[in-house]
C-alpha cells in the first residue's frame, strides 16, 4: 500500500515537470517570448484605436472608417500568408527586422499625419506587410529554437505572452484614455498630437526595443535539434542576389506555388469538407473583430467619453485565456476538436445576446455588490453604475470561456482531414476565417454603428448587437447540421 502516497506527489512532479522542460531553453526562444509580448502590445494598442482615429483625427465617418478598416485588414491577412516565401528569401532574423522596421517607421507617420492620403500610403499599407511579417517569423522562430520535447510547452508560453500583450495593451488604452481625455491632445517638441495619435505613438514605442532586442539578441543562424545547438551562416534562398531582387523572386515563386497548390486542392474530396469547415468558423471569429472595430464606438457612446472600455474586454479576455486554455485544455484531451468547436463556438456566441437584451435587466446587479467591486473599485467609475458596464464584463467572461474551448483546437481540424503530406497547405488555408471575417466585422462596423448607435441621435444598441449574435451562431449550427459531412476521426480521441 506504500505506492499510494506517493501517486499525487507522482502527479504533482509530473505536472510541474511540463514547465520545468523549459528549464536550459536556448536564449533565442525567451528573446521571442518577451519580444512576442511588446509585438502585441503595439498591435494591441493600434488596433483599439484605429476605428476611433480614422473618425475623430482623420474625419471619416462610421461607414468610411469600417471600409478602411476591413481593407486594411483584408491586406494584413493576406500578406500573413504570403510572406513565408519572403522570410526564406532573406532569412527568419533578416525578415523580422524589415517588419519591425516596417511598423517603426508606418506607426510614426500615423501618430503624426493630419492627411488622410499620407496615413493610407505611408501609415496603413507598410504597416500591414511589417506585421504579416512578424506573426509567421515569430511562429517559425519558436520551433526553430525549441527541441522536440520542449516544443508543446513552448508554443503554449507563447500562446500565453500574446495575451499578456493584449492585457497589457487594453490597461494602457484607458491609462491613456483618462489622462488625456477622450479627445484631448499632448504638446510633444511644439507638435499637438490628439488622444488617438498618443496611443499609436506608444505603439511605435513598443516597437523600438524590439528591433534592438532582436538585433542584438537573435543570434545569426542558431538552430535548436534534439543533438544540441548548432550555428552556422544564415542561408537563404537567390543568395548572392541584392536583397529586393530576392524579395521579388521570392513573391513570383510564392505566387507559382499557391497557384500549384490550389490547382491540386480542388481535386480532393477533403478539401471542399475542408473549405465547408473554414465557411461555418467565420461566424464565431466575427465576434472578435466586432469587439475590436465595433466595441469601442459602441462603448464610448453608451459609457461617456473617457470611460474605462478597454479592461471590460481587453484585459479581461486575455486574462482569462491565460487561465483557462491550458486548464480547459487539460481537462478535454479526449474530446475530438470538431466537437470542442462546437462547444466553444455556442457559448462565445451566447455571450453576444448578453449585450442584446436590455440594460434594465442588469440594472440590479449594478446597483448592488457586483457593480460595486466592477465599476467603483476596479474601474475607478464614480456614481451610479451604468448597467452596460455589468453586460459587458459579463460577455466578455462568458466568451473567454468559450474562446478557451475552441480556439486552441481550431487549428487541429486541418491537421485531422488533411491528405499525408499536404497539411502544411491546409494550415496555410486555414487562415481565410480571420481574412473573411476581418472583411465583413470592419465593413459591416460602420453600417452598424451609423444605424443604430450613431454619435448623435437615439441609439438601439440591442439590435446592434443582436445582429451581430444571430451571424455568429451560423458556427455552431453550421457545425450541427453538416456534421456528417465534414466531420472526421481523429486519432486519439473518443467522439
Amino acid at each position: 500500500m506504500s505506492f499510494q502516497p506517493d501517486e499525487p506527489q507522482g502527479l504533482f512532479s509530473s505536472f510541474i515537470g511540463k514547465f520545468l522542460v523549459l528549464k536550459g531553453a536556448v536564449r533565442e526562444l525567451w528573446v521571442v517570448f518577451g519580444v512576442k509580448i511588446l509585438t502585441i502590445v503595439a498591435y494591441g494598442l493600434v488596433n483599439s484605436t484605429l476605428v476611433l482615429w480614422l473618425s475623430s483625427d482623420m474625419g471619416l465617418s462610421d461607414v468610411k472608417a469600417g471600409f478602411v478598416v476591413a481593407t486594411w485588414s483584408t491586406v494584413l491577412t493576406l500578406c500573413t500568408v504570403m510572406v513565408g516565401s519572403l522570410a526564406d528569401a532573406v532569412g527568419i532574423r533578416r525578415a523580422f527586422l524589415l517588419g519591425l522596421a516596417l511598423c517603426v517607421v508606418s506607426r510614426g507617420v500615423m501618430s503624426v499625419s493630419v492627411s488622410l492620403g499620407i496615413a493610407l500610403l505611408l501609415g496603413l499599407l507598410p504597416l500591414a506587410v511589417g506585421e504579416a511579417l512578424q506573426t509567421p517569423v515569430l511562429v517559425a522562430a519558436v520551433k526553430r529554437f525549441s527541441t522536440t520535447r520542449q516544443r508543446s510547452m513552448a508554443f503554449s508560453v507563447y500562446y500565453a505572452m500574446m495575451n499578456v500583450g493584449f492585457a497589457v495593451a487594453g490597461w494602457t488604452f484607458d491609462r491613456v484614455r483618462g489622462a488625456l481625455g477622450e479627445y484631448g491632445h499632448f504638446s510633444l517638441m511644439g507638435a499637438s498630437l490628439s488622444t488617438y495619435q498618443v496611443i499609436i505613438l506608444l505603439g511605435c514605442l513598443c516597437t523600438i526595443p524590439n528591433l534592438i532586442i532582436v538585433y542584438f539578441g537573435l543570434r545569426p543562424g542558431v538552430e535548436v535539434t534534439d543533438e544540441g545547438v548548432s550555428i552556422k551562416p544564415e542561408e537563404s534562398k537567390y543568395l548572392g542576389e541584392p536583397i529586393f531582387k530576392r524579395i521579388g523572386l521570392a513573391c513570383r515563386d510564392a505566387f507559382r506555388a499557391w497557384t500549384r497548390i490550389f490547382s491540386s486542392l480542388w481535386s480532393q474530396p477533403a478539401f471542399y469538407r475542408f473549405l465547408l469547415f473554414l465557411t461555418l468558423v467565420v461566424g464565431v471569429r466575427l465576434i472578435i473583430y466586432h469587439m475590436y472595430y465595433t466595441f469601442p464606438k459602441f462603448a464610448i457612446r453608451e459609457l461617456g467619453p473617457g470611460a474605462p472600455v478597454g479592461r471590460l474586454f481587453l484585459v479581461i479576455n486575455p486574462v482569462l485565456i491565460v487561465i483557462l486554455a491550458p486548464l480547459i485544455g487539460a481537462l478535454t484531451q479526449k474530446v475530438s476538436a470538431y466537437k470542442a468547436v462546437v462547444i466553444g463556438s455556442l457559448i462565445s456566441t451566447s455571450s453576444v445576446f448578453l449585450l442584446a437584451l436590455s440594460p434594465s435587466v442588469f440594472q440590479p446587479l449594478a446597483d448592488g455588490w457586483f457593480g460595486a467591486i466592477l465599476a467603483h473599485r476596479w474601474l475607478g467609475v464614480q456614481g451610479v453604475v451604468n448597467p452596460y458596464y455589468v453586460s459587458i464584463a459579463l460577455m466578455a467572461v462568458v466568451y473567454s470561456i468559450g474562446e478557451a474551448f475552441w480556439s486552441p483546437r481550431l487549428y487541429e481540424y486541418p491537421a485531422a482531414i488533411a491528405p499525408q503530406g499536404q497539411e502544411a497547405s491546409y494550415m496555410a488555408l486555414s487562415m481565410l476565417p480571420y481574412f473573411v471575417a476581418k472583411f465583413f466585422a470592419g465593413g459591416l462596423s460602420g453600417a452598424l454603428l451609423q444605424a443604430y448607435c450613431p454619435a448623435q441621435g437615439p441609439r438601439d444598441s440591442g439590435t446592434l448587437w443582436l445582429i451581430v449574435g444571430l451571424m455568429a451562431l451560423a458556427t455552431p449550427i453550421g457545425l450541427l447540421v453538416f456534421k456528417r459531412w465534414i466531420r472526421v476521426h481523429e486519432e486519439g480521441r473518443e467522439d
